[in-house]
């Protein structure tokens, strides 16, 4: 799962991609500087939020993602050695381990 950080700089890289799409698209249609700008800067803050959040929210859905094996083990604390036991035991169970 991504962290907000890594969301918000993946929504951020390819928004530099398209502002510079849509200020080339926008000035070619308006042949105006101003309105150039007025247009992308627009169009790319509305993008950004959305992205950020179609990201968050696609997060959420399990569908299509693969599954760590132990991805159900709660891990809230330092690992003991016993841990570290009951792990290579899953992973010896799911065929992992030999």
């Amino acid at each position: 799962m991504d962290k907000r950080k890594r969301s918000l700089a993946k929504s951020i890289s390819w928004r530099i991609a398209g502002i510079i799409l849509l200020g080339i698209i926008a000035y070619a249609v308006t042949g105006n500087l101003k309105e150039m700008t007025i247009i992308t800067i627009i169009f790319h803050s509305i993008r950004l939020v959305l992205y950020y959040f179609h990201e968050r929210l696609w997060e959420q859905i399990s569908w299509g993602k693969i599954k760590h094996p132990l991805a159900e083990l709660p891990v809230n604390k330092k690992l003991t050695r016993e841990d570290f036991n009951i792990i290579k035991e899953k992973l010896k169970t799911l065929g992992y381990l030999d």
